[in-house]
């Protein structure tokens, strides 16, 4: 099958970019998306010009690298599936798309289709971890927890930190990634220790990196290929309203000498 590609080029994050034309006349159905652009790479290799450059790693749904639009859509028009377990069997022979980078202003292109999402690992490291001793294995599988909560915990633990939902907020807002990895580890025992601290330092820290604020569009919800839910987002917004009110962070105390 043929496929035209209209590919986004940039050199770099301060270059001007363009959007270059490319065919690919020998594309196979049973080819995943990211197969096809190896064989549209090899191309352009073999004539001695620059191959697109994109991420990818495990192509397998499951590291959260791959991604970008596919006809203004994040991971493309298959509903649930990231772009790199797309199929060259969902488009038709002769189909024309529009390959671009995620947009937001916290995701700065490095290269092409590659963007820049540090920002999520310096939300991360703001606060969405445990740090208490929870002790070993063993002892979490030892320790109960409401089915429902659990439920809860792994649904939202399912997001892989691809960005797909901050390109497709009109906002670039980052919510239902900060909301999933907040509701994840508030929903078990071992995350209520640091919990209201884990919800004032990430959401304050999404605010620094410059994404936008959540105004329930739904978009995000609609194109996670991973199925997490906005209610996620009203959890973070109780649990960062009840730390407002509550916590405050620990500060070194004087001694009387």
């Amino acid at each position: 099958m043929k496929i035209i590609l209209n590919i986004w080029r940039q050199q770099n994050a301060t270059s001007a970019g363009r959007m270059v034309r490319y065919e690919v006349p020998n594309a196979n159905e049973h080819m995943s998306f990211l197969e096809m652009l190896d064989v549209l790479n090899e191309e352009l290799t073999r004539k001695g010009e620059d191959p697109v450059t994109f991420e990818h790693d495990c192509r397998e749904g499951i590291c959260g690298c791959c991604g970008f639009m596919i006809d203004g859509v994040p991971h493309g028009p298959q509903r649930g599936t990231t772009v790199c377990q797309l199929h060259m069997r969902h488009f038709h022979d002769g189909d024309e798309l529009w390959l671009e980078p995620f947009r937001a202003k916290a995701f700065p292109v490095i290269k092409d289709l590659m963007v820049d999402r540090s920002s999520f690992d310096r939300i991360i490291a703001s606060g969405g971890f445990i740090s208490v001793n929870t002790g070993s294995a063993p002892d979490g599988n030892a320790l109960p927890v409401i089915k429902k909560c659990s439920d809860m915990a792994m649904d939202a633990a399912a997001c892989i930190g691809c960005g797909a939902c901050v390109a497709s907020c009109p906002n670039a807002s980052a919510s239902l990634f900060v909301s999933a990895k907040i509701s994840h580890l508030g929903q078990l025992p071992q995350g209520q220790v640091e919990r209201d601290r884990r919800a004032m330092r990430m959401v304050l820290k999404m605010t620094d990196e410059g994404f936008g604020y959540c105004t329930n569009t739904g978009e995000c919800e609609a194109v996670c290929p991973k199925g997490i839910t906005i209610e996620n987002i009203a959890r973070m917004h109780r649990d960062y309203i009840k730390a407002s009110a509550t916590f405050r962070e620990e500060t070194s105390g004087g001694g009387a000498g």
